[in-house]
């Protein structure tokens, strides 16, 4: 705001000589402080506000999925690990735009936004042919008599796909969800309870980027030094107030320069951005953004944690305590969903030799089963993961 404009607001204030009602203090308190304003908690808002806006919710996810996604997927029947099967070759092109690696990424990035992950089954003569994932927010479960979904109804724009659960060997619909204690048919998303650090974090942002425009913050408050040493009016007091909040209140209006008039001397009161540490804030918010998902903050470069002795035992907690069991999970219910297709019980899990962060567990136990003389051959190769000689 440039100086005729405050000078005339002000020259307006002071201009005039109602009758006067004096405040005794000539003092009016102007503070940035007031009730937060937290984001909407539904699905789309929080991934706006989470995934799309925050930068250590977007990498956590992101590391979670990806990380799932490239960990081979080993096919069984019966104990029998599989080499070839229909549902191999399914998942390693589950349609014409994704491999397997983005169809798990797809599905575990929506689990972790929306606490719900949709796939869809194409099927011919009742074979799957293709694997599409849907979009959790467009999604809505139709509920039966019995209290469980009957059908899944996806709205785009004015147009509704409807599918009908009751489809024959395979349901159209494979819903997963994160669990929830609240609700019977839709999974809570990490971000929901994350949502008052994404909230702060973000603000902080927002924040220091208006102090890096405006270069200042006019915080405290302004006392009137009248010619004839009196106070001001209520009028004046109100219209006073209405300007300060209207031009330099808000994270937008953060460091706006305060130019003042008629009277008006600035008095700082409250703490300057420095002194209240908001770096320190910024990083606890983020430290609680990564424990929602799961990820220790070392990964994600956040000050402050020493909680892992260094990288390598945080990435192994990573996957021990959180990527390993979201893509068990998945895997587990994509083969339960998918099996009867081919009338057999199938088992889908991940490799977990492929995964190069657990290869100093894999060697340790290797070597603890080595030098176990009283295990037979047989016990030490079931001990590490394999089947007995044949």
């Amino acid at each position: 705001m440039g100086h005729d404009r405050m000078a005339f607001t002000l020259a307006t204030l002071f201009g005039r000589a109602p009758e006067r009602k004096s405040h005794g203090s000539g003092l009016v308190a102007f503070s940035g402080g007031g009730r937060p304003l937290w984001s909407a908690r539904d699905p789309a808002s929080l991934a706006r506000e989470g995934y799309q806006r925050n930068p250590v919710a977007h990498r956590a996810v992101r590391m979670v999925a990806e990380a799932a996604g490239g960990v081979p997927l080993v096919l069984a029947e019966g104990g029998r690990e599989l080499d070839a099967h229909p549902l191999l070759r399914l998942m390693a092109r589950p349609n014409p735009r994704q491999g397997q690696a983005g169809l798990i990424e797809a599905v575990i990035s929506n689990l972790l936004i929306a606490g719900n992950a949709y796939v869809e089954a194409a099927s011919v003569e009742g074979e799957p042919r293709e694997l599409h994932v849907l979009r959790p927010d467009r999604m809505r479960v139709i509920a039966g008599p019995d209290g469980w979904p009957e059908a899944y109804e996806y709205r785009v724009g004015a147009e509704v796909a409807r599918f009908d659960q009751r489809a024959e060997p395979v349901a159209p619909i494979l819903h997963l969800t994160l669990f929830h204690p609240l609700d019977d048919h839709y999974g809570l998303s990490p971000l929901e309870p994350a949502a008052a650090a994404l909230d702060l974090h973000n603000a902080a942002t927002a924040w220091n980027k208006a102090l890096l425009d405006n270069a200042a913050r006019p915080s405290g408050a302004l006392v009137y030094k009248g010619p004839d040493g009196g106070g001001l009016t209520d009028d004046q007091v109100e219209r006073l107030k209405e300007e300060l909040e209207a031009q330099f209140s808000g994270a937008a209006n953060a460091g706006r320069p305060l130019l003042l008039d008629g009277g008006l001397d600035w008095k700082p009161l409250s703490l300057s951005p420095q002194e209240m540490d908001f770096l320190a804030a910024k990083n606890g918010a983020a430290r609680e953004i990564a424990l929602a998902f799961g990820v220790p903050p070392m990964l994600l470069g956040i000050p402050g944690d020493a909680t892992y002795a260094n990288y390598q035992e945080a990435n192994r907690a990573l996957w021990r305590q959180t990527v390993i069991p979201l893509l068990n999970r998945v895997a587990q219910s994509l083969a339960g969903w998918l099996g009867p297709a081919w009338g057999a019980e199938l088992s889908l899990a991940p490799d977990l030799d492929a995964v190069e962060a657990l290869g100093p567990e894999r060697e340790a136990l290797s070597r603890r089963v080595t030098e176990a003389d009283f295990l037979s051959v047989d016990e030490k190769r079931a001990a590490v993961g394999y089947g007995a000689e044949e």
